[in-house]
């Protein structure tokens, strides 16, 4: 991987869900950590699966990897770290205040811009402070998902500013003494981003127009954020041995396709390209073997299991008939990012609109593309996205005109300034959701989530937000108050856990499934997508990576699904209303023309 010939002391990994950024992230640090140097590796995603792919269980502090000399890791857990905030913000008026008033503060610090905000103190120590990584020669950040990354590189520039500018002394946090001691942190973690000397954003993405359109888009953003450096990994590129085989033939072109309408500045940047293995990098063996292959290297593959996928139990449009019989309610896919939210939501949602119901899809994912998904457009079908910088103007414009009626010229001024923290994002988004789910009493509701671990503090949050709306509003919307009842509805809501025959999508489902059940709420059904064993393809990579997926299909099926929908790796991306049909009617009507 050549952004290793000469690294930067601070790497960052970032791009579209599924695109292999822990992997890439996970096999940097090793190769980096075989040649002597000492490498800190640090996850910023709240659904993080380091432990999985390096084997070892990790926590909140630097945690030795055993098989890798000089090799740490660690997650940042942002519930954990929420605690810690409290702690030390509350901790030191213990014994001096009345327990009325301690309650009330920890109450106050209870919300989920308590858990950003504590996240990404920690996040900001260890990239802006020298004393907190000083045993390590590179930290490298494997980060969230697109757009929860942008908004953690932007979050050192919006505080410096809400800091710099405040007038009144407090925040939605409380008083801002906590906030301005850690001024000179954030101060510290914009000079890093801001050196290419010091901090190289490595984009990842797989030879796919979408994934590559989010790595050029992430890519832009982020350098009006960031002046580090920039490198691209284009990963699992795919070469098709087997020349009479249209899938593989397909899939080559494919990829081949999408990288030369990659956009002229991601094209310019230097770049990495990985091939497809025919074996997921887990391990510290697989992880050499992917920096192997990224150095053009030979790779040695593992033997193949035998066995292969059993049938599916059910088409993804049996599930559709049985969505269908209630006439309205929502439907909400979940999963890690890049297993096909995006694309299993457009295609359910079109087929409710071609028979004949009244649909809405949306997104929570601000990285998400529904509407390239749809594609040419189906009648009924109505297409929108939570935007953020919507609903903070909206609800800004409702809380004033609410909770700021009547107040005085000070007491005005303090609202004002609450919201223009960066927290009233999040409220804003969280009360759009909330108005999204009510209207499936009217219709059909289709909402594409963001991935997992955005969209679990999502939900963590519903009754956090309930305090944090009924402070700022003197009356709190119905719709936010039913959204929890609604959630838990099983004959209104019905949530579709999506994965990929694959270990970290498919364990990630599971923890995501547990923690639903945890709140009440209990998934429908299951979707595996993009299967090679189902493929019918004679390559031998494919074949590999198709025996491999037996395992994990078998694993949903006897554990996890209630209902379950295995869909076949198709030769055309499934976009516009015949892909997306093809996706539920079980592949296109012909093979496509090569």
């Amino acid at each position: 991987m050549d952004f290793l010939k000469d690294p930067t002391r601070t790497l960052f990994f970032a791009g579209k869900g599924g695109v292999g950024k822990t992997s890439i992230a996970c096999a940097a640090a090793v190769a980096l950590a075989d040649v002597g140097r000492r490498v800190l590796l640090v996850s910023t995603d709240p659904a993080s699966n380091l432990d999985e792919v390096l084997g070892v269980s990790l926590a909140t502090a630097p945690t030795a990897v055993p098989s890798v000399p000089g090799l740490f890791a660690m997650n940042i857990d942002p519930e954990a770290a929420a605690r810690e905030y409290r702690d030390r913000v509350v901790g030191p008026y213990r014994g001096l205040l009345p327990e009325a008033a301690l309650a009330s503060m920890e109450e106050q610090f209870s919300g989920a811009c308590t858990v950003e905000i504590a996240a990404f103190d920690k996040f900001s120590e260890l990239l802006g402070d020298p004393e907190a990584t000083r045993d390590f020669d590179h930290v490298l950040f494997d980060t969230a998902p697109t757009g929860h990354t942008l908004r953690l590189l932007k979050l050192p520039s919006a505080w410096t500013g809400f800091i710099a500018t405040n007038t009144t002394g407090t925040s939605c946090l409380g008083p801002l003494e906590g906030l301005s001691s850690q001024r000179a942190l954030y101060e510290a973690s914009i000079r890093t981003l801001s050196d290419p000397t010091a901090t190289t954003i490595v984009l990842v993405s797989r030879p796919d127009a979408s994934a590559l359109a989010e790595a050029d888009r992430s890519w832009r953003e982020l350098s009006e954020e960031a002046g580090a450096g920039y490198h691209l990994v284009v990963n699992g590129l795919f070469e098709a041995t087997e020349r009479d085989d249209p899938l593989a033939r397909a899939l080559e072109e494919r990829g081949s396709q999408a990288l030369r309408g990659m956009p002229d500045g991601l094209a310019a940047l230097p770049r990495t390209d990985i091939p497809l293995l025919s074996f997921a990098p887990m391990g510290v063996d697989g992880l050499r073997a992917l920096a192997a292959a990224g150095a053009g290297l030979h790779v040695s593959v593992p033997p193949s299991p035998n066995g292969g996928a059993r049938p599916a139990e059910m088409p993804l449009g049996g599930l559709v008939d049985e969505i269908a019989r209630a006439g309205h309610g929502v439907v909400m896919t979940m999963g890690k990012g890049g297993v096909g939210k995006t694309t299993i939501a457009a295609a359910i949602a079109g087929e409710l609109a071609s028979r004949g119901h009244r649909v809405h899809l949306t997104t929570t994912d601000p990285a998400a593309h529904v509407e390239a998904a749809v594609g040419d457009g189906i009648e009924g079908l109505r297409v929108s996205r939570i935007d953020p910088a919507t609903e903070i103007r909206r609800y800004t414009e409702e809380v004033l005109a609410t909770a700021g009626l009547g107040l005085d010229p000070q007491g005005l001024a303090l609202l004002e300034e609450d919201l223009r923290s960066p927290c009233t994002e999040e409220i804003a988004v969280f009360r759009a959701f909330a108005q999204v789910v009510a209207g499936g009493e009217h219709g059909f509701v289709v909402v594409d989530t963001a991935p997992t671990g955005h969209t679990l503090l999502l939900l963590d949050a519903a009754e956090a937000y309930h305090r944090e709306v009924s402070r700022t509003m003197s009356d709190m919307p119905e719709y936010v108050r039913q959204l929890l009842p609604r959630l838990r509805d099983a004959d209104f809501t019905r949530v579709l856990l999506v994965t990929l025959p694959e270990a970290t999508p498919v364990h990630e489902a599971a923890r995501l499934q547990e923690d639903l059940l945890r709140a009440d709420i209990t998934p429908f059904a299951w979707v595996i997508n993009q299967s090679f064993a189902s493929s019918g393809s004679s390559d031998p990579v494919l074949i590999q990576r198709g025996a491999r997926e037996a395992l994990f299909i078998d694993e949903v099926r006897d554990r996890y699904a209630e209902r379950c929908a295995l869909i076949p790796w198709m030769p055309k991306s499934p976009v516009g209303s015949q892909g997306l049909r093809s996706l539920v009617h079980g592949g296109w009507p012909a093979s496509p023309a090569l």
